[in-house]
């Protein structure tokens, strides 16, 4: 027994922080009766039904600045993003129009990008054979509007989950590449079964209370509702109740719906880059966690949020290390598979 077990059973009920019961790993309650694969595979098929409007997230939003440009790539397509004096957000093609030089590394002067080769100035209105695509900041996250690479109906907005209000909230933005594509991260995402198993230094007494149907059509029925404990250190954790939904094809939020954080989300966007030198796919998480309190102690967090944000991506990529090692092996046993139909004449195209 623990020196702190007469301590733990009189631990006041209405804190957040909570006594986690002793358990084992290898003595938790299986879960993979309940993770259908054919459940998970239905649900992931109507994610991919829904709309995007062909919005990319491609960058946290404090990474652009207007003192310098900043490269990404989306799609194989090239970009570079900048602010203007009044901090308004641009995005355009990122080679030079005139002999393709590289206007990540070009110089802001006036709000206009110059390049470094020959000093052509390319600003926020088209000209020269180059247009600026259109971009959104929604204070947390960077998107563009690639309508030639969605080829969806386009939307003149993303599609935002709701958030905790900017004036209360702290967030923190995470980035990983993993060779796999959007569709296999979003899988990931939409087996909240296996979150104790396999990240049990984060996640511990997991329970899926509410799961989609299988046949469900009603996208305001499609979200899973969890009740897990959070693990922060030692014996204590703080347990919630949490729902995942996938608004668009590329997203999945989880929202706490009861407990500490209510309303606290963590949106997990999936951006395509393009091919890498093997020719296998490779695909960006970007991972916004977005918390909120009432808690008094939480104002306090809020004013010193550039020393908490580190940790809150340090945590975030932990877990995102192993959930791309998922998200990856589906990725090769998907490929695997259709090479094996492939070359019985079955089939030509990667399924999701």
């Amino acid at each position: 027994m623990s020196i702190l077990e007469p301590l733990y059973r009189r631990w006041p009920p209405t804190w957040p922080l909570q006594p986690i019961p002793p358990t084992t790993w290898a003595r938790q309650q299986p879960t993979y009766q309940a993770a259908d694969p054919r459940l998970i595979t239905a649900v992931l098929d109507r994610s991919q039904q829904r709309p995007s409007g062909n919005w990319y997230v491609f960058a946290a939003s404090d990474t652009i600045h207007s003192d310098r440009p900043l490269g990404a790539t989306v799609a194989g397509i090239e970009l570079v993003a900048w602010r203007d004096s009044r901090q308004q957000l641009h995005v355009g093609p990122g080679a030079c129009p005139h002999l393709g030089a590289p206007l990540a590394s070009a110089v802001l002067d006036c709000d206009t990008l110059v390049c470094r080769w020959h000093g052509l100035r390319l600003g926020p209105d088209a000209g020269h054979g180059w247009a600026p695509f259109p971009s959104h900041d929604d204070g947390v996250l960077a998107w563009v509007r690639l309508d030639h690479i969605g080829n969806e109906p386009s939307l003149d907005a993303p599609i935002i989950p709701a958030r905790p209000p900017a004036d209360t909230h702290l967030a923190a933005v995470a980035t990983l590449t993993g060779v796999c594509e959007p569709v296999d991260i979003i899988a990931n995402r939409l087996d909240p079964w296996h979150g104790a198993w396999f990240h049990p230094y984060s996640f511990t007494h997991l329970e899926v209370l509410d799961a989609p149907s299988r046949h469900g059509t009603d996208d305001d029925n499609d979200r899973f509702v969890v009740a897990v404990t959070f693990r922060v250190g030692g014996r204590l954790g703080v347990p919630v109740k949490a729902e995942f939904t996938s608004p668009e094809p590329r997203t999945v939020v989880m929202r706490i719906v009861d407990g500490e954080g209510t309303d606290s989300v963590v949106e997990t966007h999936t951006t395509p880059l393009g091919s890498g030198t093997d020719g296998h796919p490779r695909t960006c998480v970007i991972e916004a966690v977005i918390a909120d309190s009432p808690r008094p102690g939480f104002a306090v967090a809020r004013r010193v949020h550039r020393a908490l944000s580190p940790v809150l991506r340090s945590a975030a990529i932990r877990l995102w290390r192993d959930d791309l090692a998922y998200a990856e092996r589906r990725y090769q046993q998907r490929s695997y598979q259709q090479r094996s139909l492939t070359g019985r004449g079955i089939g030509s195209r990667l399924s999701p």
